[in-house]
């Protein structure tokens, strides 16, 4: 009978792959009277029973919110078919008693024992028949037929559960989800249908991908090789969208079951591990969530330790929904799969971090985990506890965060942030890059890039950072770009004619650009465009060129434009640019290279681009920026702050501007406020513009202004 279902089950999933529209997603900032502060919870592992003293502790420390569920599929239905609930409905009791919400995760990222055994064809096969094996998690084909209708039936049953628990506010669907590699038949099967949609026949196909070359053409769909050893770059870029389309299908699907059956109170939401994937569109799953939820580790040094990472993965997120996000994990203590990597944070940046992300929209920071585990593979990633289990020096400063929370938390929740500057992130053009990189280790070998499209961003999202500019990204698809004054677009490999036509009508309409070298190169398939470079673009940019070198050693430029002292270089790759009506703004200093521009600007209509046909050193990044800022009145008292500090500022839900000023050192530093006077929230001292402030090291002030 069962296997009758599931036979149904994968009848109707391939009628209906692909065809799963999210539901209409709610807006849920307003329901989030203050910031939510917790962690991941697991009773279930703790060795000893816990719960009423787990409770206690995190009453005491503040803490408001946790995550339960997602982890242990194995509990809920320990067999096939039988359903076990109240080892779940008592931690959820407990917490509702002690005032502390409830995040319910789908437990679905981690199938049980009995079900590997009894349909071991939900296990994923990998490229070249590869079989994935049982004991490690995320080990699934997300797309059979069998997984989806076991999970169907628990979201459906644990949904059923608690959608009128008042404890529950919310769900988070599946955990970390990716494609996870598989490449099972079914997988190459559909995927063969989406190519005859999208391109209608298999000449069409062809002619796309050029498969033409070393005869590889098609006339029957039939002939399709699997991906396994594909060298069609156009196959390869096709394939990575396909995966992503997989990973929203799977989430889509699972928060449209959500929404079936829980309440409409309850918000949905997904955990991306980190941001910028190459077999995820987070912007697409965006789509199907309520708000959506990031996991932002920083897995730096505690000397390194300066805000960075968690403000580009945060303004990643944020820029998904343009709304308020949820960090739904982060570094309790240390972290890693082994114990080569245990760096403890200072004193002051276990509340700084927590900070850091509320400073950017964040309206919610849960750490991963509550209590470390005593075995197993994240023996060491600890949580607010250590082994012992006993109040430790994180839990201490912890508490100190979460009472300062419940003050002033209602007057942090709901940060709108406004940005004049956006990143234009094109996932496209990073898989197309990593395929075919301009910067290998070496030149047969797979030992990896010296630089990519994702350092590039990387670097010009620190650059801005450095400057206090707040960054906002922009994807593909954006309809236009004309609520910001400055549009930045990092080697934009991949793209079709529209994107690019958006792009100039932008600059032509009043726009900034700074743009980076090999932009507008392919089409959407990846095929070089059989016309003089940049293609569409060289009205816009004012120039062509036919030719391009890598740079086996970094270059100066003449003369230092820039000021950039030691820095003045550039490296990796050079375009031979020759000017149409663009002006150069540097030259290589090189005897060969130097008759080509590095650097050029061109007015285009009532906008100006500047495009970097070389990759440039981060001081060089930096200032071609900043000139860009400066001539856009874009450059101000924030610029000026000393090195170490970092200013975000946004709108709270009264209205009033919020300013975060860090600390990000382990030394005493002192600026004068260059604002509208106000309070600092954590202190309760009024502040005055030009009054001097004095921050301790790793320590922060936040100034909510005066009402104007």
């Amino acid at each position: 009978m069962l296997k009758r279902t599931i036979f149904s089950y994968a009848l109707s999933y391939a009628i209906a792959a692909g065809a799963w529209a999210p539901a209409a997603a709610r807006t849920p900032a307003a329901d989030f009277p203050t910031i939510l502060y917790g962690a991941a919870y697991y009773h279930e592992y703790m060795p000893d029973e816990r719960l009423d003293k787990d409770v206690a502790m995190m009453k005491a420390a503040g803490f408001n919110v946790v995550r339960l569920g997602e982890s242990t599929w194995s509990l809920w239905e320990p067999e096939d078919g039988r359903f076990e609930y109240a080892w779940m409905d008592r931690v959820i009791d407990a917490m509702g008693k002690a005032g502390i919400k409830v995040i319910m995760g789908t437990p679905t990222y981690s199938i049980p024992a009995w079900m590997a055994k009894q349909n071991p064809e939900i296990l994923a096969t990998k490229f070249n028949g590869a079989k994935n094996t049982y004991g490690m998690r995320q080990n699934m084909n997300t797309d059979s037929a069998a997984y989806r209708f076991y999970a169907e039936r628990l979201i459906r049953k644990i949904a059923a559960r608690y959608k009128d628990n008042p404890n529950v506010i919310g769900w988070q669907v599946d955990n970390e989800t990716s494609s996870y590699g598989a490449a099972n038949d079914d997988v190459f099967i559909r995927f063969t249908h989406h190519l005859e949609k999208k391109f209608g026949t298999p000449e069409n196909l062809s002619k796309a991908w050029l498969l033409n070359y070393w005869g590889q053409n098609l006339h029957s769909w039939v002939d399709l090789p699997r991906p396994d050893g594909a060298q069609s770059t156009g196959y390869k870029l096709e394939w990575s969208r396909w995966n992503q389309m997989r990973v929203t299908d799977f989430l889509t699907w699972q928060s449209n079951l959500i929404r079936e059956c829980a309440a409409a109170r309850q918000f949905v939401t997904h955990d991306f591990a980190g941001a910028m994937h190459t077999d995820i569109n987070e912007e697409a799953v965006a789509r199907a969530l309520d708000i959506s939820g990031v996991n932002i580790y920083h897995w730096n040094t505690p000397d390194n330790y300066s805000g960075v990472d968690q403000t580009l993965q945060a303004d990643f997120t944020r820029s998904l929904k343009r709304d308020n996000f949820l960090v739904l994990e982060t570094n309790a203590q240390t972290t890693d799969w082994s114990s080569s990597f245990q760096y403890p944070p200072y004193d002051g940046q276990f509340r700084e971090d927590v900070y850091t992300h509320l400073s950017n929209g964040a309206n919610m920071v849960e750490y991963w985990h509550w209590a470390s585990i005593h075995a197993n593979q994240k023996t060491y990633w600890k949580g607010v506890l250590s082994h012992d289990l006993e109040p430790n020096r994180a839990y201490a400063e912890m508490s100190r965060t979460g009472r300062e929370l419940k003050k002033i938390g209602p007057r942090l929740v709901n940060l709108k942030i406004h940005s004049d500057v956006a990143i234009l992130w094109s996932r496209d053009s990073l898989n197309a890059i990593n395929d075919m990189p301009f910067a290998k280790e070496s030149q047969w070998g797979s030992s990896g890039s010296k630089a990519d499209y994702a350092s590039q961003v990387r670097q010009i999202h620190r650059a801005l950072y450095d400057l206090n500019v707040s960054t906002d990204f922009v994807f593909p698809d954006a309809s236009n770009f004309s609520s910001y004054k400055l549009l930045i677009v990092p080697s934009l490999y991949v793209a079709d004619d529209a994107l690019l036509k958006r792009i100039t009508d932008y600059i032509n309409k009043g726009g900034r650009v700074v743009m980076g070298f090999k932009s507008g190169f392919t089409n959407e398939n990846t095929m070089v465009r059989p016309v003089m470079a940049p293609g569409p673009l060289r009205e816009a940019l004012g120039f062509h060129y036919q030719e391009f070198s890598n740079l086996a050693q970094a270059l100066a430029l003449k003369g230092d434009p820039f000021d950039a002292g030691a820095d003045n270089k550039v490296h990796h790759w050079a375009e031979f640019l020759q000017l149409d009506t663009a002006k150069a703004l540097a030259y290589y200093d090189h005897a060969f290279y130097g008759r080509w521009p590095a650097i050029t600007s061109n007015q285009y209509g009532a906008g100006k681009v500047i495009y970097a046909g070389t990759y440039l050193s981060g001081k060089l990044q930096k200032a071609v920026l900043q000139s860009s800022l400066q001539e856009l009145g874009l450059i101000g008292p924030d610029q000026q702050l000393p090195p170490n500090v970092r200013t975000r500022v946004g709108t709270n839900g009264l209205n009033r501007t919020v300013r975060y000023y860090f600390n990000y050192s382990g030394a005493e530093v002192s600026f004068s406020y260059p604002h509208r006077a106000g309070t600092d929230l954590l202190s309760a001292r009024r502040v005055v513009s030009s009054e001097k402030l004095t921050l301790a090291p790793w320590d922060l002030a936040i100034i909510e202004e005066d009402a104007k």
